[in-house]
């Protein structure tokens, strides 16, 4: 039996938990009903479990029958403050949190894959390091992991080291997209606050008004980023939140502003910081105002090994077949803390398509979005891909030298 056709033998128990999980999402670090879930869906498998300290995630060793090295998989876990708007009947009990970004699917692909591969572990030329993570949005919980250990779970770092993701709208169903190289965006923070004069919004002239400095501020930022840096090398900079005010008649004494910052290289990312930190006090000083600004460095570019992503895509092309691999042309902008993984093990972060088959591309919800859908046909692919990556890299890597 191929993984495949295992995999297609556990998929409604996948679909299950996959299930339980989205209705009962938790967002951040500390995710005690999803752990205890995949806890309970391990359980009986000659695995060695642990759990983490500063964070609820689970890993799990599993020690092949046959000599070889580590290689590990990544599944993340949480959730996100978004509300869901789905309609489905499995859909979010919890208001304002939801599993928007299929989470979900990768827990449920995981767990497949470590019922496979155990099913194989006699055959199994080495060891593999299954990752359940928390945290990935916004959190770092890659991080954490990676200083409580996880790298060295079995006794010895990872020779490499692989991620799914599914994605509702990007890539068509069932098809996995990657590329070597960067990619996915390194991403900072940052906040801004603005303090001026409050006073009664019938006399400006008496206060000190913070907004039209912080509305400059938000147009500057764009006008400054395309001047300064190179197209073929971008960054982003967006603001997300600007807050000040209570009343339409109010002058607010603050004003609060965050952002997001996306670069690909070193080089841009560090000017960056420089160049908002120059608009934001040059625009605060011509205005009078204090300005107090935080800058926060959070994940690094996600780069992918290009030895391990040209196995890994000769692996989707053996397993799925070679239609069903696509090289995106040029790297995302989102970020990943996949990222961490992939700074000290060479390794491939590959994406799944998983918009459900009755939903135009064109027309489905993105990921983060209230309206985003996945479809749970794609579990058995996911899990599959997750136990042939394994077994062949370490089969690769034992296979004697000619």
């Amino acid at each position: 039996m191929t993984f495949q056709e295992a995999a297609e033998a556990v998929h409604a128990d996948l679909v299950t938990l996959r299930r339980a999980i989205h209705a009962n999402p938790e967002v951040g670090l500390h995710l005690p009903r999803t752990q205890e879930k995949v806890l309970a869906a391990l359980a009986g498998l000659p695995l060695e479990v642990s759990t983490g300290s500063a964070l609820t995630s689970v890993t799990a060793v599993l020690r092949g029958g046959r000599p070889g090295p580590t290689v590990l998989l990544r599944g993340d876990m949480d959730a996100l403050e978004v509300p869901e708007r789905s309609g489905l009947d499995f859909a979010s009990r919890v208001p304002g949190v939801s599993h928007a970004c299929g989470h979900d699917l990768h827990t449920a692909m995981l767990v497949g894959a470590a019922h496979l591969l155990s099913d194989r572990r006699e055959s199994l030329a080495g060891t593999v390091v299954f990752m359940f993570q928390p945290g990935e949005e916004g959190c770092d919980g890659a991080g954490l992991m990676v200083k409580e250990g996880v790298l060295d779970a079995s006794g010895e770092r990872p020779i490499a080291a692989y991620a799914l993701h599914v994605n509702s709208a990007l890539v068509p169903r069932g098809t996995v997209a990657t590329r070597s190289g960067p990619l996915l965006a390194a991403s900072d923070a940052v906040s801004v606050s603005l303090r001026g004069t409050g006073g009664h919004g019938a006399t400006p002239y008496l206060a000190n008004d913070p907004l039209p400095a912080a509305c400059e501020i938000v147009t500057t930022l764009q006008t400054r980023v395309a001047r300064r840096f190179n197209p073929f090398d971008p960054a982003i900079v967006t603001v997300g939140s600007l807050q000040g005010g209570t009343r339409r008649n109010v002058i607010p004494e603050t004003v609060d502003m965050a952002a997001t910052v996306r670069t690909f290289s070193p080089q841009t990312r560090a000017r960056i910081e420089a160049e908002i930190r120059a608009v934001v006090g040059g625009v605060a000083a011509a205005h009078g105002l204090q300005a107090t600004i935080g800058y926060e460095p959070e994940y690094p570019v996600t780069r992918n090994d290009g030895a391990e992503t040209e196995f890994a895509t000769a692996v989707v092309g053996e397993v799925l077949g070679e239609d069903r691999y696509h090289m995106l042309p040029e790297p995302l902008t989102a970020s990943e803390d996949f990222s961490r993984v992939l700074d000290e093990v060479p390794g491939s972060y590959l994406l799944l398509g998983a918009c459900p088959p009755d939903i135009d591309l064109a027309d489905a919800g993105y990921n983060h979005s209230p309206y985003a859908l996945f479809d749970d046909d794609v579990i058995a692919d996911g899990a599959a891909l997750y136990a042939e990556l394994a077994a062949r890299r370490l089969d690769a890597a034992t296979v004697p030298a000619i």
